[in-house]
């Protein structure tokens, strides 16, 4: 994506990367978009890094993502597969790849209409976390037929390169 300007429509909640500190951008900022991707944004305020939900999009004067998953050709029941769609659409907010491709996905589990999710994050003290936690949750729960989502923040073992798929390390460069 291209960088652009956009100004701000509305006063808009943001997390500060990467410590996640809470700030509100005031209506009528001009702030530098340089990540839009899977629905939330990551711009440039006051020389500071931010990330807004992509439930603010209107704020930007953008759309808000929905995701959509086919018919699912299980039957009943969650469909697993639309779990990881759903987990590709969260982004880390200063690489631009999703967090299914970096690896920091370590399991889901699925019983009934709850979902368990182990997940990791690319260092222990990222104040990012729990802003991607929350973003995980909401996402997972826009998949047919889940009721509830769980995210466990595991740290063992601790997140590598190696565990990016081969088309995230393409994407960055590593090869």
């Amino acid at each position: 994506m291209e960088r652009r300007i956009v100004t701000t429509n509305r006063d808009c909640p943001a997390r500060l990367v990467p410590t996640g500190d809470e700030v509100c951008i005031p209506s009528g900022s001009f702030i530098t978009l340089t990540q839009a991707l899977g629905g939330s944004f990551t711009v440039i305020v006051n020389g500071n890094m931010a990330r807004i939900a992509g439930t603010d999009a209107d704020a930007l004067g953008l759309e808000i993502l929905t995701l959509a998953f086919p018919a699912s050709d299980q039957g009943r029941g969650i469909d697993e597969a639309h779990v990881w769609t759903a987990l590709r659409s969260v982004f880390d907010p200063e690489i631009p790849v999703n967090i299914a491709d970096l690896g920091l996905i370590y399991g889901v589990h699925i019983e009934d209409d709850a979902v368990k999710i182990d997940m990791t994050l690319t260092a222990p003290g990222c104040g990012m976390g729990p802003v991607l936690v929350e973003e995980v949750q909401h996402r997972v729960m826009q998949v047919p037929g889940v009721g509830s989502v769980a995210v466990d923040l595991v740290l063992d073992p601790p997140w590598s390169r190696d565990m990016m798929s081969e088309e995230a390390q393409l994407e960055l460069g590593l090869f």
